[in-house]
């Protein structure tokens, strides 16, 4: 009997894991183009796919990276995400890039985390400070970056960029998911719509409620 129930428990187990992947399943096929409109699609993982007889080239590029992000806002970066969106051709492909401007010393890519995806920067121009805050008990690795230096930021980790340098810094970055998502903290926290209560920020954050009251009516940046 004792084996019967660990046979079962195994199997769950395995079932279980094999429900758990965090990461863009593999595609099913050579590639599967994004389209919007179902009514000629397949529905596979990802977004509808267009008739692979009608894909052209377009649906696997994009112009524009050469250009520089507009970095005139409060935290000085801009980042010009290349998504499933921007190439339909990287549906179920598990890939994006990232084009990041940064402003002279203090320019700022702010604490954010990507939910479905490990991050892989390299710098093009500039000096870069970046890091990632580890799970609990949350060390923080850091490195100072320079033209040509890459630097990994694990899936779903808090991190962030900062020019420390007196020019202006461009990095670009590879993505594990055609859809990773962005979650930056400040805005999450003090920024949602409804507002987080009060109360649970007051607490969360062992700070006056009046500085929580000021942080929730500032107008938080969306750098993207």
């Amino acid at each position: 009997m004792k084996g019967v129930h660990f046979l079962v428990a195994f199997v769950l187990l395995a079932l279980s894991s094999s429900f758990a992947s965090a990461f863009d399943p593999s595609p099913l096929q050579d590639f599967c183009v994004a389209i919007n409109d179902p009514k000629h699609g397949l529905f596979v993982n990802g977004k509808f796919c267009r008739d692979p007889m009608l894909a052209t080239a377009n649906d696997f590029s994009f112009s524009g990276l050469n250009i520089p992000g507009n970095t005139s806002n409060k935290v000085g970066s801009n980042v010009t995400l290349v998504n499933v969106d921007k190439i339909p051709g990287l549906n179920t492909l598990g890939i994006s890039l990232a084009r990041i401007d940064f402003a002279p010393y203090g320019g700022l890519n702010p604490p954010h985390t990507h939910p479905r995806a490990t991050e892989i920067l390299v710098v093009l121009e500039g000096t870069l400070y970046v890091g990632f805050v580890t799970s609990n008990p949350n060390r923080l690795i850091t490195k100072v970056l320079n033209a040509g230096d890459v630097f990994v930021f694990p899936i779903g980790l808090i991190h962030f960029q900062f020019n420390i340098g007196q020019t202006n810094a461009v990095a670009i970055s590879g993505l594990s998911s055609q859809n990773p998502g962005v979650i930056t903290i400040a805005n999450a926290v003090f920024g949602s719509n409804p507002p987080i209560n009060p109360d649970v920020l007051t607490k969360a954050f062992q700070v006056d409620k009046n500085v929580v009251n000021y942080l929730q009516k500032q107008f938080w940046v969306n750098n993207h």
